[in-house]
């Protein structure tokens, strides 16, 4: 089969459809990938380098009563078309949108094209853009059982949200250790922002380190901060920071206790490597869906569920030092984290489009 995935936009969408085409490669498909125009979609997608990218314009949908909705239609309007040609010349057989504007014109255009058009959620509450991409799909795909409600009338399958081959086999602790700089055998605390950004957390959590000699923290910052972070931090050996990461396995692998935002695909990569975590959605994110999408973890005792208003850095070094300090309570949070992993997910989503 020949088959589009337009996903893009953040990391959020762009992995999970990652993982999605390599899995259908592995099977015999061929699949291109459709992104968005922005940087972050450039440099994330750039070692994905057997895998086929271009990219489409991302058209974000103003409020309904809005004047901006005319040149919002019309760019729309030009955007289904550039990609009906792009279906036209690729012979899509399937298209499958993996969130956010990046997929509705995608979507829509494989629909009129005559191709079988998929999307997948991984919000415990779905956006209002999968909402009315839906409207066009033969099938929609969810991450989280609580976002099934809100495609009523539509054909719904419970697949989760996959997962990049990078992070389904982890290097050892030593190896993983060794990649990034850091020391194996010192207790160590991941940070992660998230790409709508983290300025006020990325500055606790400076705050905390210091507070905390004798752990050791890796702190992913976003290029957009890095500068200001690096300035606040000073001159620290127990603290790494990084702009962007390339080689989220090691992260993973060689972290005990991750503190972050909750967007759906960071938490479905929490769950499958089992990391306890403090999570701190994104407070301006569309409808507070990072805080369902959190209580999903905390309700199973996988997480620490925190207000970024709430927090300081004493709070912080609280939560941090009541997990690290119990080998007990550390073992359980990750357990509970895996308890809710979809390991076969991309498997899932193949399944569901092979078959139809």
């Amino acid at each position: 089969m020949k088959i589009i995935i337009a996903c893009g936009g953040t990391g959020g969408h762009l992995f999970p459809g990652v993982a999605v085409a390599q899995e259908l490669k592995s099977r015999g498909h061929e699949v291109k990938l459709l992104i968005s125009q922005k940087k972050v979609d450039a440099r994330a997608s750039d070692k994905y380098k057997n895998l086929e990218f271009d990219t489409v314009p991302a058209v974000a949908k103003p409020r309904t009563l809005s004047l901006k909705m005319v040149p919002f239609l019309w760019r729309m309007f030009k955007t289904v078309g550039q990609c009906k040609r792009m279906h036209r010349e690729f012979g899509t057989d399937a298209v499958i949108g993996m969130g956010g504007f990046t997929s509705l014109a995608p979507v829509l255009a494989g629909h009129k094209m005559g191709a079988r058009a998929y999307v997948h959620d991984s919000n415990a509450l779905p956006g209002k853009a999968n909402r009315l991409t839906a409207r066009w799909c033969d099938k929609v795909f969810i991450g989280f059982e609580e976002a099934r409600e809100y495609f009523s009338g539509h054909e719904v399958e419970l697949t989760g949200t996959p997962v990049r081959e990078e992070i389904r086999e982890l290097p050892t602790r030593e190896e993983a250790a060794e990649r990034l700089g850091l020391d194996a055998g010192r207790q160590t605390v991941l940070v992660m922002g998230g790409s709508q950004g983290a300025m006020r957390l990325n500055s606790l959590m400076v705050e905390a380190s210091k507070a905390m000699p004798g752990v050791q923290f890796l702190q992913i910052t976003g290029s957009g901060d890095f500068e200001r972070v690096k300035g606040e931090l000073g001159d620290a050996d127990d603290h790494k920071l990084l702009a962007f990461c390339d080689d989220m396995a090691a992260a993973y692998a060689v972290s005990d206790v991750a503190v972050m935002r909750s967007g759906a695909s960071s938490l479905t990569e929490l769950s499958y490597v089992g990391l306890a975590s403090v999570l701190v959605p994104y407070p301006s994110a569309a409808d507070d869906h990072q805080t369902l999408n959190a209580e999903v973890f905390s309700k199973v005792d996988a997480a620490f569920l925190r207000k970024e208003s709430e927090m300081d850095s004493g709070s912080v070094v609280a939560d941090l030092t009541a997990i690290l300090g119990d080998a007990d309570m550390l073992a359980k949070m990750g357990s509970a984290a895996e308890g809710l992993a979809v390991k076969d997910a991309a498997e899932r989503i193949c399944r569901a489009v092979e078959g139809a």
